[in-house]
């Protein structure tokens, strides 16, 4: 037992490492080698050198050692994901990434650590951005770019205004990765129009590096101002503008320089180009020459080409719009700052004063580029002027005090040209566009401390000082927002909060309050002002007094001590200059000049340069002016600085901000040197290690609940790992492992541990793992030891056996050779004679063995090959017989199909041509004329049984006597009832007017019909008529759009010719406003040049003080070219307006056509409405007026029946006498009257309905008859079938009539005529519509059968079905049932395809007829007559002959063309003709081109041709639609252009549908770069599908369960941005990419596009696949292990069998794929000897060297078994693959696209087959 426990001891403390505090490197790792109890005064370690230590532990020494975190988590791109959260592993983590794989890029929570490498790094390119461009910050390598994209995406998604902060000392890098931020928003937020503004904003930035940079000792590109760019962006997130502010330029350094420092990059870039002819004038020489640009004494930087730089300057001066002019006046005053550095000022011989010598070149070159008068300005540069309130002092300078003052006015001039140039830039970079959200890009400088700091470091740290309190705030709030939301508990956390340091500077009577009063103070000085610090700040802890000193002070800043020297505060802060100099640079002759100084009279807020824009003088020793002083002029630097400070930090606080801190790694700007000590001052200053401080006090490890079960399960039990819930299992084992419920805290999503938690579950971890490898070792050394000795038992044994059986064997040889060595000797001769004949003899049988062999097989040969030729020619006979044989028969059927139709067809005429013969009305009549004998046999039997009963009458006459009386009363009253006469006589001429009415009415209907012709002629000229109205009227509608547009633009021009010239007199105005102000300031520069003492009136002196200025105002002075360019720019948008009103009148054009068309459809169904209605009272009409008629006639009939009656029954009355058989009879008779009238009633009115019906529906007809004349200007009448039977049913109708008057007044018994011609009608009727009905039943029943038998079958089939798939599989089962629907779908498919195609052909028939009707119409025109015989048979020769000579053209009218555009390309839908032949718009295009060529119509051929195919869409379908049928009318134009190179495989027929006339070879290759651009927008379209699937595919989904390890997260994988749930859209699987490009293949396959482009797509999507996968392979460690290649090599084998399961494998796809196999493959391999690298060197031939290295760098081991790659094997590596010469290229290029090849792949459809869907609307193409 002890000695397990000394070796769990010594286990336990070699893993027990730790940090201690060295002098050098600040910290240094140690190993504890003795165990520590608490209490003991040493700990005693191991050092990495192997030497040891006691390491002193004590109040008064030192503390407990920081622990050091695991290897596996050294080297994270996130501090905070570091178990151990301190300085010493924030500094290492730093270090180890910085010099090992060379990461410059870090994460600490929400801060970017940025350190410099020195050195030009290949990981800014444009490929470097789309890999970051949409992705999480979390799930990419630390980048700039990762920052720069979170803030996009945020402003995006939140609608709030974000910040950059970039900081960091002099030489860090701000400035570079400012620029690189900016860079990143105008690649991913271009503008959206043509505005260029994102090269704009980046081309401000050399400009702002010339006039603001400069080299220092610390680095050659130093900013020396702070800059924050607002960088505009609208709705859509694309920059629309930008805006800059400045803070605290460095003026000092425009006239001092320390040593081996440089002025600004401006005067150099100058310098250089001094020799260039446009810079002759401002007489430069070297930099050398000039005492303000050669006091560092190194007017060179390495590296640095000056005179390229000022090119770079230039254009971006001109891409910033600034002209020509203004760039030279800015030049101009550069050189004279040069020139007035070298003005030489010579003290007098008193000291106090001193003068410039007149002939001094340098003051000349200065007045003369400045424009100024030069005595004035040698004069007041050696004098000033002290104003009091009644007089004014001209005062002698010493030279000292020239000297400073010459140097304040250089600054000053500097600094108004470098706010101007702000100014400027900021208005190029302004747009008139509404700002939706901006994102702010902060480059300021960093906290500074130097051996002396003055007023510039103060301010510098002051604002760090305010930068950093908004840091410690934001990281506190967001902390806090992470615990809120996982629900943890939240203790307030104690920061360190700088508001008190913050309240020593600026609160009232700090350190600013009391700076601006000394300087109020008339004799202020820095002496008096320290001492007032001294007295009134001493009790702030932030404040302390150098012991040694008296003009400084110190201040205890969050990062550092730092001393301040006070000499030169109050001069700095009050930024003197003279007045005397300002005012005569206002009198300048150059209007840039003048404006510069003008503008000081303005409100500075505008700016927030650093400085002061007041430029009057601030005198330091004079009285109050009497001027009314502007406000701006009593504002320090400090308190301008104070407020843009405060201005900046309200913006920030209103935005989110994203930290970069950047550091600096050593001073000696050396390429990846690591200097620990600089670090460490950095990481203190810029707030990285407050970060971790804050993250360590809480709970700064998070794991997510699935990563924490997958990465710890193996401390988990066999029952644990069977519940389902992965939360409940992570808390047991946590409460389990970890017995302080403190150390952790249960989230909702994640598990929060304290700091060294997650190290001591690590440890855990490995115990395990050791544990397990411990006992597999000792199980598998056993069994070798097992295995061993029962190999080495029966080895001994068998040695044994084989010894003893040796020793047997040896004794019996022994015995055998003793009685051999006598037979050998007897038979020796005998054995060498037999052997030699044996020899001989076995060689001769061999020979002839191996000829005969030989010769049997030649002959073998031979016969096999006569067997084979058999075979062949038997195979070859048959086939050439089958073949004949079937191409007889297939003629024959064709033959016997062709006459079999013929035949049919002459039938069917025959039979249409008998049904319409007056022969087969007869026989169809046959039957009724025996019944109308039938009848006339009837009404013979009745009239004479009717002469019968009055001869029995007349017998019977003597018999009635006694009713002689009855019969005369009734005789008297109908006596009475006839002495009505009268009425009947009206009424008889009633019913003759009616008669003549009808017969006019029918002659009427006649003339009407005849007119018909008249009217469809008339109907077509009339659509003549209108076609020519209509294009009058568009003709005139152009005339007045073109009059309107000349008097739009005669007025716009005469507008514009008067605002011309009112801004002409305005210039003129404005030029004479300057050169008065101008002249007025010389005439008092004049007027106070007056050497002495001059006294002034008192009454006058204070006028004169308010008059000392102009009284213009300034803003009424203004550049000139500035005003012409306004102008020209106010011309320009009227222009646009007026293009606009041209638009919108275009517009309202198309509106009121849109509302004309409604209104003309609304006023046809009105009139339609309305003549149905019309009919509808016709047809009543009808009926009413038949019924009259026929109730006249039967008035008439009954009249004339009851007199004849009553002269019959008078006569017998009066001859024979009443007797009761007669009045029997007579009783009998008058019943069978009475029977035979309500019988011959009901029948009148059925005759009476039906023949209301036949006229309304002849009405009807002939109305249709009319419509259809005048919408196809064809009377179709003549020629159809039913209108003659119309017609014969009129003419019945009214010989009925006549028949029936006629039989009223002929026929003794016309009742029954009438009844007779009635029933005979009626009877037709009725027995037509029994024949139908009783046909319709018939064929309903047989539906009915039909479908009742289908259906049966269908039951059987599926009953079967449900049998065959009961008894399979599942998986077989769903293949079957989709197999099954599949089957069903084609048939109900081709059904549909049969009905349609029988639909089309019916129509087109019917089409055809119709303009062939519309073309003898037109032939026949100049006819008065025509019969119907002629165009029917006409009609049937036509339709004969184009039936048979159709040659596949379509043809159109021109006014469709427009139509044919809209149907067939632009509203045309993949699914519309997904069910007919694949291409089919391509082929319906070409047929029209074909009948234009056949036209010879080159206009409509070149107006169908340029109807471009505008399908820029995004719907993959649509445009794989549009690709396949453009290739298709590529391939259409090439087979049949007549060229024999396209006409190989062309059938004859389609040799003779070559176009004819026209060479379209021009628009072929028209059609083939639109191919391509349709191509390229397909796999756009593509890709841009794929890209999210692509990374989560391939790299982060478990295609192999369990393979994947997953290790410690940091804060940027925690929380970061995003919050999207674990199962939503942001993960896909292997198996959803496959099905997406099985789903593209598919789509590309059903649209018929060539095999050959659907290949060369799936090889394009490949290579993005490839690119996306390798890129972010290369971008993130995460990825990079052994178990992500496994997994990678997996996925791709998967691709590789979806490619051969589509016969893609011969693509090139598998190709494009070979960079990631390698890269998988390079993460399996060993890395460890020379062998290894060889092999990788050997095995990599795809990838890059930087490629490699770089996974080799990224390479990271997921658990302590796996080892990192050292830094010797991959520098081993580097120099192997130096002779390669391979590109420097680390991201592959995802935007690059392959050379698309179309092959030619002619149709072998002919055109003639083709059909054309009515569901098209394709009606008014015709076939030709």
């Amino acid at each position: 037992p002890s000695y397990i426990e000394c070796v769990v001891c010594v286990f336990v403390l070699q893993y027990t490492r730790v940090w201690i505090p060295d002098p050098e490197d600040v910290w240094r790792a140690a190993e504890i080698i003795k165990d520590y109890k608490e209490g003991e005064p040493i700990l005693h370690l191991k050092l990495e050198d192997e030497s040891l230590l006691e390491y002193r532990i004590g109040p008064k020494d030192n503390p407990l050692p920081f622990l050091r975190n695991p290897d596996i988590l050294v080297g994270e791109n996130d501090l905070t994901a570091l178990s151990y959260l301190h300085e010493p592993a924030v500094l290492h983590n730093l270090k180890v990434r910085f010099l090992e794989p060379n990461h410059i890029y870090t994460y600490c929570g929400i801060v970017l650590v940025a350190i410099n490498p020195y050195d030009q790094l290949q990981i800014y390119g444009e490929e470097v951005i789309n890999a970051y461009s949409g992705q999480n910050m979390g799930d990419m390598d630390p980048h700039i770019f990762a920052v720069a994209e979170e803030a996009y995406k945020q402003m995006a998604r939140d609608e709030r205004n974000q910040s950059i902060i970039v900081s960091g000392e002099s030489g860090a890098g701000k400035t570079v990765s400012a620029k690189y931020a900016m860079r990143f928003f105008a690649t991913v937020g271009g503008s959206a129009n043509d505005t260029n503004v994102e090269e704009k904003v980046l081309a401000s930035s050399p400009i702002m590096e010339a006039i603001g940079n400069a080299k220092t000792t610390r680095n050659d590109n130093s900013s020396r101002f702070g800059k924050y760019i607002q960088i505009g962006f609208d709705r859509r997130y694309h920059i629309i503008g930008a805006n800059m502010r400045t803070y605290l330029l460095e003026k000092s350094r425009v006239v001092f320089q320390a040593e081996d420092e440089r002025n600004y990059h401006i005067f150099y870039q100058l310098c250089a180009s001094a020799s260039f002819p446009e810079f002759k004038d401002l007489a430069l020489t070297s930099a050398e020459d000039f005492i303000f640009t050669s006091q560092g004494e190194n007017i060179f930087i390495e590296g640095v080409n000056d005179a390229e730089d000022f090119k770079k300057t230039k254009e971006a001066f001109t891409l910033l719009g600034v002209k020509e002019s203004s760039q030279s006046s800015i030049f101009r005053i550069i050189a004279s700052i040069l020139h007035l550095g070298n003005v030489e000022i010579c003290s007098e011989r008193d000291g106090d004063s001193c003068h410039i010598s007149r002939n001094d070149p340098h003051l000349t070159h200065f007045c003369r580029l400045l424009g100024v008068e030069l005595e004035q300005m040698e004069h007041w540069l050696c004098h000033r002027k002290l104003v009091t309130t009644s007089e004014t002092y001209v005062k002698n300078m010493s030279r000292k005090q020239a000297a400073n003052a010459r140097d304040a006015l250089a600054k000053h001039i500097y600094a108004h040209m470098f706010d101007w140039i702000v100014e400027h830039v900021n208005k190029s970079l302004h747009t008139s566009s509404k700002q939706h959200s901006f994102i702010g890009v902060l480059d300021i400088y960093g906290f500074e401390t130097f051996e002396i700091n003055s007023f510039e470091q103060f301010c510098i740290n002051y604002a760090n000082e305010k930068l950093q309190q908004q840091f410690n705030q934001h990281v506190f709030k967001l902390e806090q927002e992470e615990y809120m939301k996982e629900q943890i508990p939240w203790t307030l956390i104690d920061f360190y909060d700088n508001q008190p340091c913050i309240d020593l500077i600026e609160a009232k009577l700090g350190i600013l309050d009391l700076l601006d009063e000394e300087c109020k103070v008339p004799k202020g000085t820095d002496q008096n002002w320290c001492q007032k610090l001294y007295d009134r700040l001493s009790s702030s802890v932030h404040f302390q007094k150098p012991r040694m000193s008296n003009i400084s002070f110190i201040i205890i800043h969050f990062a550092d001590k730092v001393e301040y020297q006070c000499d030169g505060f109050l001069e700095k802060n009050r930024d003197t200059v003279y007045e005397e100099h300002i005012n005569i640079l206002k009198a300048s002759k150059f209007q840039l000049v003048a404006d510069l100084f003008q503008d000081t009279n303005k409100d500075g807020s505008s700016s927030t340069s650093s400085s002061s824009k007041s430029s009057r003088i601030n005198v330091r020793s004079a009285k109050p002016t009497p001027k009314v002083p502007n406000k701006e002029h009593r504002k320090t630097v400090g308190h301008q600085f104070r407020s843009s400070l405060q201005l900046l930090m309200e913006t920030l606080n209103a935005t989110t901000p994203h930290y970069v801190r950047c550091i600096k790694p050593n001073d000696e700007k050396e390429a990846f040197s690591f200097d620990s000590r600089r670090a460490v001052q950095q990481l203190r200053a810029c707030g990285v290690l407050e970060t971790i401080r804050i993250s360590a006090a809480g709970y700064p490890s998070r794991w997510t609940y699935p990563d924490f079960f997958n990465r710890y399960r193996v401390l988990m039990k066999k029952s644990d790992m069977t519940v389902g819930d992965k939360k409940l299992v992570c808390r047991n084992l946590l409460e389990t492992l970890v017995k302080d419920p403190d150390k952790f805290q249960f989230g909702k999503t994640k598990i929060f541990f304290r700091a060294g938690q997650v190290a001591y579950l690590e440890k855990l971890r490995a115990d395990k793992f050791r544990s397990a490898c411990i006992k597999i070792q000792k199980t598998v050394r056993r069994w070798l030891q097992m295995v061993r000795y029962k190999k080495i038992r029966k080895s001994a044994i068998t040695l044994q056996r084989f010894g003893r059986g040796y020793m047997a064997r040896r004794y019996a040889e022994r015995l055998r050779l003793t009685r051999a060595a006598v037979i050998c000797q007897k038979q020796y001769r005998m054995v060498r004679e037999r052997t030699a004949y044996l020899r001989v003899r076995q060689a001769v049988v061999t020979i002839q063995a191996f000829t005969r062999g030989m010769f049997t097989r030649r002959i073998f040969q031979e016969f096999l090959l006569h067997h084979k030729a058999m075979i062949i020619q038997k195979h070859v006979r048959g086939w050439l017989t089958r073949r004949k044989f079937k191409v007889a028969r297939n003629a024959a059927i064709t033959i016997q199909c062709a006459y079999r139709r013929m035949r049919a067809k002459r039938e069917l005429k025959q039979l249409k041509i008998e049904a319409r013969s007056a022969q087969h009305l007869k026989k169809l009549n046959t039957g009724m004329e025996n019944k109308i004998v039938q009848l006339q046999r009837k009404m013979d039997d009745q009239t004479k049984d009717l002469k019968t009963q009055n001869e029995q009458l007349v017998v019977a006459k003597a018999s009635l006597g006694s009713e002689v009386n009855k019969l005369q009363k009734e005789l008297e009253t109908m006596r009475s009832r006839q002495g009505d006469g009268s009425q009947l006589t009206s009424m008889k001429d009633e019913l003759e007017k009616l008669r003549a009415e009808l017969q006019e009415k029918m002659h009427w209907l006649l003339n009407d019909h005849h007119a018909l012709s008249d009217v469809s002629i008339a109907f077509i000229n009339a659509l003549r008529e209108n076609s020519l109205l209509k294009s009058e009227k568009e003709k005139m509608n152009q005339r007045i759009l073109h009059h309107s547009k000349n008097q739009e633009s005669s007025a716009s021009q005469s507008v514009g010719r008067v605002q011309a010239e009112l801004d002409e007199e305005r210039q003129r105005y404005q030029n004479l406003l300057r050169e008065f102000s101008r002249l007025e300031q010389r005439y008092d520069n004049l007027q106070e040049f007056q050497p002495g003492h001059r006294r002034n009136n008192s009454n006058q002196s204070s006028l004169e003080s308010d008059s000392n200025y102009p009284s213009i105002s300034t803003s009424e002075v203004g550049d000139t070219d500035d005003a012409i360019q306004l102008v020209e720019e106010m011309g320009v948008e009227k222009a646009a307006m007026d293009i606009g009103v041209f638009m919108k009148l275009q517009k309202r054009v198309r509106e009121l056509e849109q509302e004309r068309k409604r209104l003309q459809v609304n006023l046809e169904k009105m009139e339609d409405q309305s003549k149905r209605k019309v009919e509808q009272e016709n047809a009543d009409l009808a009926y009413n007026s038949l019924k009259r008629q026929e109730l006249e006639s039967e008035n008439k009939k009954l009249k004339n029946d009851l007199n004849e009656l009553r002269k019959a029954i008078a006569d017998r009355a009066s001859k024979n006498s009443s007797s009761n058989e007669l009045q029997d009879g007579y009783n009998l008779l008058l019943g069978q009257l009475k029977a035979a009238n309500e019988e011959l009633d009901v029948r009148k009115e059925e005759v009476l309905i039906l023949r209301s019906q036949i006229v309304t529906a002849a009405q009807q007809k002939e109305k249709e008859t009319t419509n259809h004349i005048e919408t196809n200007n064809l009377p179709e009448w003549t020629n159809s079938k039913k209108p003659i039977d119309k017609e014969e049913a009129l003419r019945s109708y009214h010989g009925l009539c006549d028949k029936a008057s006629d039989w009223g007044y002929l026929n003794e018994d016309g009742e029954l005529g009438l009844a007779y011609q009635g029933l005979k009608q009626v009877a037709r009727l009725l027995e037509a519509q029994l024949q139908s009905q009783a046909r319709k039943h018939e064929d309903e029943l047989e539906a009915f059968r039909t479908q009742i038998e289908l259906l049966r079958d269908d039951i059987e089939k599926k009953q079967e079905m449900l049998n065959h798939t009961m008894s399979l599989s599942p998986e077989a089962q769903v293949e079957y049932s989709v197999q099954q629907e599949i089957t069903r779908l084609t048939n109900d498919n081709l059904d549909l395809k049969e009905l349609v195609e029988k639909l089309e052909k019916n129509e087109r028939k019917l089409k055809k007829q119709l303009r062939i009707y519309m073309k003898k119409v037109q032939e026949l025109e100049a006819a008065s007559q025509s019969t119907t015989a002629k165009p029917e048979m006409t009609r049937q020769v036509t339709v004969q002959r184009r039936e048979k000579d159709f040659e596949g053209m379509l043809e159109y009218y021109k006014e469709d063309e427009a139509l044919l555009v809209k149907t067939l390309i632009t509203d045309m839908k993949p699914h519309a003709v997904s069910a007919t032949v694949p291409c089919l718009p391509a082929y319906i295009l070409f047929m029209c081109i074909r009948h234009a060529d056949y036209i010879n119509d080159d206009q409509k051929v070149h107006s169908l041709l340029t109807s471009t195919i505008n399908k820029n869409n995004d719907d993959f379908e649509m445009t794989s639609f549009w690709l396949a049928n453009t290739s298709r009318l590529l391939h259409c134009l090439k087979q049949y252009s007549g060229d024999e190179a396209f006409m190989t495989q062309n059938t004859a027929k389609q040799n003779e549908h070559c176009l004819k006339n026209f060479d379209l070879a021009e628009y072929r290759q028209v059609l083939s770069d639109l191919s391509i651009q349709i191509y390229q927008q397909l796999v756009k379209v593509a890709e841009h599908v794929m890209q999210p699937m692509i990374v989560s595919a391939m790299l982060e989904s478990e295609s192999i369960p369990s393979l994947a390890g997953v290790k410690p997260m940091g804060y940027r994988n925690r929380s970061s941005s995003m919050d999207k749930d674990e199962e939503g859209p942001g993960s896909y699987t292997l198996e959803a990419l496959i099905r997406q490009l099985g789903q593209f293949h598919g789509v590309m396959g059903e649209h018929g596009l060539d095999p050959e482009i659907a290949g060369q797509v799936i090889r394009q999507l490949f290579y993005s696949i490839n690119a996306v996968t390798l890129n972010n392979l290369l971008l993130r460690k995460d990825v990079c292990s052994w178990s992500t290649g496994m997994q990678l090599r997996y996925n791709i084998s998967q691709m590789e069998e979806w490619l051969r399961g589509k016969n893609l494998h011969q693509s090139g796809a598998v190709i494009n794929m070979e960079p990631v196999i390698q890269a998988a493959q390079l993460l399996q391999v060993k890395k460890k000897t020379s062998q290894d690298a060889e092999a990788i060197c050997s095995l990599c031939t795809a990838l890059t060297m930087q490629q490699i290295v770089k996974i080799l760098n990224l390479y990271t081991p997921l658990n302590e078994f796996e080892e990192r790659v050292t830094v010797s094997f991959i520098r081993n590596i580097q120099n192997r693959l130096q002779e390669r010469n391979d590109v420097p290229i680390l991201l592959v290029d995802t935007k690059h696209t392959f050379p698309v090849l179309f092959p030619y792949t002619p149709s072998a459809l002919s055109l003639e087959t083709l059909h054309i869907p009515a569901n098209l609307s394709l009606h008014f193409l015709t076939r030709v």
